[in-house]
């Protein structure tokens, strides 16, 4: 169930419909965001540059949901301005087995305030607010099967998957 505020903007693409319409390849980037609990946002300042902060964030009930600490620069950023690039944890592909790099996923869209404090059923109430998703694109980043070629997998709500490779 979409949060009042989602349920008022119309259009949003949540996780659940990146599932529902690619349901291996969101499995893919859930799993590689899953790998490990801290992330990297991307947010944009009041004066246009970037800001990259650290960020823990999770799949729940077919959302993608973050959270910011009361005061952090990154609420007040995406408050002004929804913009966000969210990376997962990094893993580095491993001298001699290339080949079995899982790769990276990003995620881009626009940060929707969902109210303050923890996710439902952690017991805890913090201070702070926590933001839903409206996903823009998902992006696999990895290599071939042999290792010899970048593979970059990435969906958009117009476009859908798509797949490229590179030298």
């Amino acid at each position: 169930m979409l949060p009042p505020l989602l349920d008022s903007l119309g259009s949003v693409t949540t996780w659940g419909s990146i599932e529902e319409a690619e349901p291996a390849f969101a499995a893919r980037v859930r799993a590689m965001f899953e790998a490990g609990r801290h992330k990297t946002i991307a947010t944009v300042r009041a004066d246009g540059s970037p800001r990259i902060s650290g960020i823990e964030c999770e799949f729940v009930d077919g959302e993608l949901r973050f959270g910011s600490m009361p005061g952090a620069r990154k609420g007040h950023d995406l408050h002004r301005d929804p913009r966000f690039a969210l990376h997962g944890p990094t893993v580095h592909p491993e001298e001699g087995k290339e080949a079995d790099w899982p790769g990276e996923a990003k995620i881009a869209g626009r940060a929707v305030p969902a109210g303050s404090g923890a996710t439902e059923g952690d017991g805890e109430s913090p201070d702070g607010e926590m933001f839903v998703a409206d996903i823009g694109e998902v992006a696999i980043t990895g290599l071939n099967a042999e290792a010899t070629k970048l593979v970059v997998e990435w969906w958009t709500p117009a476009g859908g998957l798509r797949r490229v490779e590179r030298d």
